[in-house]
This record gives structure tokens, sequence and C-alpha cells, in this order.
């Protein structure tokens, strides 16, 4: 009699299920990592457009040191960038820019807070002092004095409070820029978690020059002429203009006192400049200073 024949049927996984998980988990996986890589391509785009333009800004830049250092009458050429910005084109129009210029002292030295102990500039040290005064009170200011501390620890050298990176000139003693006050500024801030210390109009009260020893009085704003003589702010706003009105008689005519140790009718040429430009549909903007005709401190604000 014959066995009976069997038919063994091996039994085969059933991978189609299990191969379409691995697909879709590293489809996913692939996915995030593209969206990943498109935005790091995204960074690195945007990184290599601002090195675009900081390079444009360094040939404006050199060209312009170059024109302001071959122009004879400087009072002349800063005058007119006083009063109002010029914009500069190229003949086809690819290229455009805006320059404005401004008096390197057309404030209170924020420097001067630190010669609490020199005779010779005991008058400066003062006007510094009774304006940062005049300010703390106006503003209510959470903790003047801590402030105080820390501007005049930076006017010392010592730089605790801004990052190597955010001054070009860190080797020199001084507040040199509005760039290194505002780092003060915001750390104070943060310290003693002060917001009204953000609405102290400080750009147009204290100037930041290392060799200023004067007020170039004559284009001093509003703001400051009212702290620092006691004015009526709305009567010096409606009476004053920039350039135009002399500080001495507009003083004297208010019942006040004008220092000539303190200000200037002079020219004085030092100056600071600030240009905007176009590059790939975006502004950008850099500064310079120009002091006793020479040209320097190039400093790049990227896209604006």
């Amino acid at each position: 009699m014959d066995k009976p024949k069997y038919t063994i049927h091996r039994r085969v996984p059933h991978r189609k299920g299990f191969a379409l998980f691995i697909t879709l988990s590293v489809l996913a996986v692939i996915i995030a990592l593209t969206g990943i890589l498109l935005s790091y391509f995204d960074e690195v785009r945007k990184d290599a457009e601002t090195t675009k333009a900081l390079i444009q800004g360094n040939l404006y830049y050199a060209d312009i040191a170059k024109t302001f250092k071959n122009f004879k009458k400087k009072k002349t050429l800063y005058s007119t960038l006083y009063l109002m910005p010029v914009p500069l084109s190229s003949p086809d129009g690819r290229f455009s820019m805006l320059l404005k210029c401004r008096p390197l002292a057309n404030g209170v030295n924020v420097n001067w807070l630190g010669l609490g102990n020199s005779q010779e500039m005991l008058e400066q040290y003062n006007a510094a002092q009774n304006l940062f005064d005049a300010i703390s009170q106006t503003y209510n200011l959470e903790d003047a004095g801590r402030l105080q501390e820390m501007l005049v620890e930076e006017i010392g050298g010592k730089g605790k409070f801004v990052q190597k990176e955010q001054s070009r000139l860190r080797q020199k003693n001084g507040i040199i820029s509005y760039k290194q006050f505002e780092g003060i500024i915001s750390r104070y801030q943060l310290e003693v978690d002060d917001q009204k210390v953000s609405r102290v109009p400080w750009a147009k009260l204290f100037a930041f020059s290392s060799t200023a020893k004067v007020i170039d009085g004559d284009y001093i704003s509003a703001e400051l002429i009212s702290l620092l003589f006691d004015i009526d702010f709305s009567t010096v706003k409606e009476e004053w203009v920039e350039g135009e009105t002399k500080l001495k008689t507009f003083v004297q005519n208010m019942g006040g006192t004008y220092d000539q140790k303190l200000f200037t009718e002079d020219f004085l040429a030092e100056s600071e400049c600030e240009v905007q430009y176009g590059h790939a549909d975006e502004r950008f903007r850099f500064t310079f200073v120009d002091i006793q005709g020479e040209v320097k401190n190039f400093e790049f604000y990227g896209k604006q």
C-alpha cells in the first residue's frame, strides 16, 4: 500500500507590511533631515548675502574715505552733510546709497564721567555728572548709581560689561561708540530689570569720543538743551533749530549761562557718518568717523 503523499508548505514570513513600515520610517527621517538641511542652506545663503554686503560696504567706505581725505574745505563739506542726508547713485541705477553725517561732539562726552579726579577737566566732569543726574531724575531710573558705576568701569578700561566682539577698539580706554554704550545699557537693564532706561534718548544726549573736550553747541539736540539748562522742553523744541540757531544767543535769551569752556562756536573737524545702501533687495548700514582729516573706525551694522 502506497504511503500517502504529503505536500509540505513552508511558511513564508509576511514581509510586505514590515517593508512598508521601514520605507515610511526612512522617508520620515529623510524628510526631517531635508528640512534641517534646507534650513541650514537658507542660513548659509543669508550669511553669504551678508558677507557680500559687507564686502560691498567696504568698497563704498574706501571710496568715500578717499574722497573725504582729498576734500580740502571740510567745513563746507560737513556743514552741508549736517543739514540733510545726501542720496548718491550710479548712472545706471544699479548702486545707490544714502550718506548722512553729524558732529561727533554734539552731546556731552560720556567719557567725562570718568574725570572726577581731574582739576583740569572739572567743568567737563560737572557737566556730565549734572546731565546724568538730570536724566536719572527725569526718567526715574531704578538704580542710577549702578548704571553710573558700570559706565565708569567701562570708561576706565576694565571692559567687564561688553563682549570683545562688540567693540572694535577694545584695547583703548573709554566708550567710543554708541554701539558700545548700548551694550552697557542692555546689561544694566537685564541686571536691574529697569525698563525705564530704554525710554531715555541717549543718542541725543551723550557723545562718544576719545578726544572731544568741548561740545559743538550749535548742533546739540533740544532734549539736551532742556536738561542742561533746565528749560521747558516744549519751549526749546518750538524755538531751537539745530545747525541754524546759535546756542549762545538762545541760552542767553532764555536767561541761562553759556560756558565758553564747555561749548564752541568754531567748526570742529570731528564727524560721524552713516551710509545706508541696497544689496540683494535688502538695506544695509555702516558707520565711520572723520577726526582731524583721518577717516577711520568702519563699523558694519548688517541688515536694517
